[in-house]
């Protein structure tokens, strides 16, 4: 596994490919991957289509048959088609229903008990479209009403072996609605989230700034003022002030940059919540802590973890080609002192990397200055990275203090 510097894996990238459940297509190659999943259900029309074509009816017959069937296939794929993304009025809905209702009852009665498979159609119809109080009476109506056209075209028998499949594939469409309609609302709730989180966190950076600067800059714009009012009289005063005004500004900026630090200072647990959701999207199994007990480690080896942790995940997702990433985090006594360790092993080829890159090399030092250790090991079927940090502060001559 080769280290790399670049930035993780964009999720968009394997997204642009899946099939956006509850959206509309934006392309022909969704159109296409969206017909798929529609298309192999018009088995049940083959029986129709034989009919026709066997010679059975009349000419003025088959001619109405075919225009029938034609209506009946258009109607049932335009209704579910755009159902699975920008779906029509109720009324229309209805209406359509309607229509694919009496065609199929119309068709059955006067061609014969081959287009007792059209009720299917209809029962998915009114699962997938209509409202759930709607569909749970319309779908037992349409199996009875295909009862009654086999009892009418005497083959019963025929309409007792799609009484399950008209009545179960019905039910199990307003499943399948429920599931998709699940999905939509918590892609709009995780989007919300992520926005509330933002603008929580833009005001978090509001009020840190204001407690931050607001004392100092005031102080300075008073001893400015002082300054002014003293120089011609009072130079030595004067001095003073911008003396004072030297200081609180220098003192500002280092507490500026301790808060800029700590706002880029990664977390192990966000890093840990980031890891899963790219290993996810990448197609690997991903085995991680949920809950990682930080308690006495220092704010610079969780840094130097978290950071580890972050370059590893990369490229596992990138260069390792693993189907399977494991992420462990113990403590350990060691001659050292108490350590916190990560590991992060996988099961990939590890790239075509021969020796070290600057990923490992930067980590290496990261991890060092911290007072932790980096090693990386190639395995048979795959590629370790341990990453080990002191587990505790080090102790100051304040904290051993003298003997008693």
């Amino acid at each position: 596994m080769s280290a790399t510097t670049e930035d993780p894996l964009p999720e968009k990238a394997r997204v642009e490919r899946l099939i956006r459940i509850g959206q509309p297509p934006r392309d022909r190659g969704e159109v296409l991957r969206k017909l798929v999943w529609i298309l192999p259900w018009l088995v049940f029309l083959g029986a129709p289509v034989q009919d026709l074509l066997g010679d059975h009816h009349t000419t003025a017959a088959t001619t109405a048959g075919w225009a029938g069937l034609v209506a009946f296939t258009g109607i049932y794929l335009a209704v579910v088609f755009r159902t699975m993304g920008r779906p029509y009025s109720g009324w229309l809905v209805g209406a359509m229903v309607a229509v694919l209702w009496v065609l199929a009852v119309a068709l059955t009665l006067s061609l014969g008990h081959s287009w007792l498979g059209l009720f299917v159609y209809v029962s998915v119809t009114c699962g997938v479209t209509l409202p759930l109080t709607a569909a749970y009476w319309t779908i037992p109506l349409t199996t009875a009403a295909m009862m009654l056209a086999g009892w009418f075209v005497d083959d019963l028998d025929e309409a007792w072996g799609l009484f399950l499949i008209v009545l179960l594939v019905g039910y199990s469409m307003t499943g399948v609605r429920q599931l998709v309609r699940t999905t939509v609302e918590l892609r709009k709730a995780r989007a919300t989230v992520a926005q509330l989180a933002a603008n929580e966190e833009r005001l978090r950076l509001a009020r840190d700034l204001h407690d931050l600067l607001g004392h100092s800059l005031s102080l300075i714009t008073l001893k400015s003022e002082l300054a002014g009012r003293m120089l011609p009289d009072h130079p030595d005063k004067a001095a003073q002030q911008v003396a004072d005004i030297e200081q609180v500004s220098r003192q500002a900026l280092v507490d500026v940059r301790e808060a800029v630090t700590g706002y880029r200072r990664p977390r192990l647990a966000g890093e840990l919540a980031g890891a899963q959701v790219a290993l996810t999207a990448a197609g690997v199994i991903a085995d991680l802590p949920t809950e990682p007990d930080l308690t006495t480690v220092t704010e610079e080896s969780e840094s130097a973890l978290a950071w580890a942790l972050r370059e590893a995940i990369t490229n596992v997702v990138r260069h390792s080609g693993a189907q399977r990433c494991v992420v462990e985090l113990v403590r350990r006594h060691t001659l050292d002192g108490p350590m916190l360790e990560l590991s992060v092993e996988d099961n990939g080829s590890g790239g075509s990397g021969k020796g070290p890159g600057n990923g490992l090399t930067g980590l290496t030092e990261r991890l060092e200055k911290a007072g932790g250790t980096l090693e990386a090991t190639r395995l048979k079927h795959g590629f370790r990275l341990v990453a080990r940090v002191p587990a505790s502060a080090p102790l100051t001559a304040t904290d051993v203090g003298s003997p008693a």
